[in-house]
């Protein structure tokens, strides 16, 4: 497998991830209004980084939807072709997230010691994002969701509608994990729209509560998977 954004001559293997976002179940969504267009998952996600989204959150504003540059057209419009080509296939053998493409995501130390791993649903489109693990009733400790951004910035994830705790996992362009949160599920007559949780990254990975507590799963180790076409 090779890391992502690495050079495929020195990356050490391939991750796959998430057919509607990892078992390292994240489960944040993208915050959005009726001004902005779906970018994130259940634990909402808010793009802050304005030479990409002007200054419009990261949960698909118009600014980011069009004029976000040709990493995000071209990103959000093939994976969205993506998901009707390879729905299907993952409809059968992936009752928890019905028809998302998939990918393995192996958790390494900088060293290339396995860590973990899951089987993540991708999140790879605005809508997908946006929705997250928002109407997953539970998750298995070996599924998550991978969320697949069109670049590095600085994000927010929501816990919207979230029924259970999280772990969230920001990772760079080359799988780095830069930030971990450990997210509880929103308290009696919450909501979750105001528990925020941010972080930088291209990545995120939404697993079980604690997973990575009890992996030992730190920043700087590796988020190894197949690339998201």
């Amino acid at each position: 497998m090779t890391r992502p954004g690495s050079d495929p001559c020195s990356r050490r293997r391939y991750l796959r991830a998430i057919a509607g976002l990892g078992a390292v179940s994240l489960a944040g969504c993208l915050n959005r209004d009726e001004s902005m267009d779906p970018t994130g998952v259940d634990a909402g996600e808010v793009d802050v980084d304005a030479s990409e989204t002007e200054g419009e959150n990261a949960t698909g504003s118009e600014d980011e939807e069009t004029g976000a540059g040709p990493d995000d057209a071209d990103a959000d419009g093939n994976n969205e072709n993506d998901d009707d080509s390879d729905g299907s296939a993952d409809a059968e053998n992936d009752p928890i997230h019905p028809g998302y493409e998939t990918r393995e995501v192996t958790v390494e130390t900088p060293d290339g010691d396995v860590l973990g791993s899951v089987t993540a649903a991708v999140a790879d489109t605005r809508d997908l994002r946006f929705l997250g693990l928002s109407d997953t009733e539970s998750l298995p400790e070996d599924r998550g969701m991978l969320f697949v951004h069109a670049s590095v910035q600085e994000r927010t994830y929501v816990m919207r509608e979230m029924d259970f705790g999280i772990d969230i996992v920001f990772a760079d362009a080359d799988g780095v994990i830069t930030e971990i949160h450990h997210a509880p599920e929103p308290g009696p007559g919450e909501d979750g729209e105001n528990q925020g949780y941010e972080g930088r990254g291209k990545y995120v990975l939404e697993v079980t509560y604690r997973w990575t507590e009890e992996r030992g799963v730190g920043t700087g180790d590796v988020l190894v998977f197949d690339p998201v076409e």
